[in-house]
């Protein structure tokens, strides 16, 4: 794939030029460049709806207002080619927890898709009438890796995390972080789901696996798993439905009932980790 500093150059009218990927037929990835000239950025404001355009407008410093214009219009852009639609008719509508969706007028068409950044690269991940969760991220260090695997981790995963050579563990944990979110993603429950509910393999030099959701095996879950590498320096997840029969699989891992302190330490987590995955 191209690196994030790879020409993505469209005038603002056209549809971004995107990296796409293929695997197993199941779906397929767009990567988009966020960095653009403040004339380009303005138009492609234009393609926002008025409640975007507000919400582009709070954010505090210039280079995440520039970031989320051009990823939400891009995102627009992709999928009105994919509807052979005009860029500003595609709406979106919102579920519980914030996960974006086609608007009503497109409700019969089948597409579902996700979105994550990281720095100014966007990914979006689509699928054909299966739900799909995408996660980014960008190598570097983190403060209290080891307080967070010993707090978030769960027993297996603790146990593959520090079997790892250590020059192999900080690409292990952005793996696992990766993975986990990609999976939550594609769920759609965000907070109200556990990351104890599940296992994920992590090493950096083996096949990308879910091996466990609540009691079922990874192989009878009914969600695949695969990783991606959107440029050098970063990693990827994506999780997506394997089959019809998955929808009924996943009520092995059902939103559990808020509870106060493990949305905190899920948000200190995202806050520590994340790099802005704002939906």
């Amino acid at each position: 794939m191209q690196g994030c500093n790879a020409n993505f150059g469209p005038g603002p009218a056209q549809a971004a030029a995107v990296t796409l990927s293929f695997f197993d037929g199941t779906f397929d990835l767009a990567l988009v460049g966020l960095d653009a000239e403040p004339e380009v950025v303005r138009a492609l404001c234009r393609l926002l709806s008025e409640a975007e355009q507000e919400r582009a407008a709070k954010f505090r410093f210039a280079r995440d207002r520039r970031r989320f214009i051009v990823a939400r219009a891009r995102l627009r852009q992709v999928l009105a080619a994919r509807l052979g639609r005009p860029a500003q008719s595609i709406e979106f509508a919102y579920g519980e927890q914030g996960k974006p969706e086609l608007g009503s007028f497109c409700g019969h068409c089948g597409i579902c898709f996700n979105v994550s950044h990281a720095q100014d690269l966007a990914a979006f991940a689509f699928s054909s009438a299966r739900a799909i969760g995408i996660d980014i991220e960008c190598l570097r260090p983190i403060d209290g890796t080891e307080d967070i695997v010993t707090r978030f981790f769960t027993p297996r995963e603790k146990d593959l995390y520090r079997a790892l050579d250590p020059r192999q563990r900080p690409a292990g944990f952005f793996n696992w972080w990766t993975r986990k979110e990609a999976f939550v993603k594609a769920l759609g429950g965000g907070l109200a789901h556990s990351l104890a509910d599940f296992d994920v393999t992590l090493a950096p030099s083996e096949p990308a696996q879910i091996l466990r959701v609540g009691d079922a095996s990874g192989e009878q879950c009914g969600w695949m798993l695969r990783d991606f590498s959107p440029a050098p320096g970063f990693v990827g997840a994506v999780v997506v439905q394997a089959h019809a029969s998955a929808v009924s699989d996943s009520r092995r891992l059902q939103p559990h009932a808020r509870d106060a302190t493990a949305e905190m330490r899920r948000r200190l987590l995202i806050d520590t980790i994340g790099q802005g995955n704002w939906r």
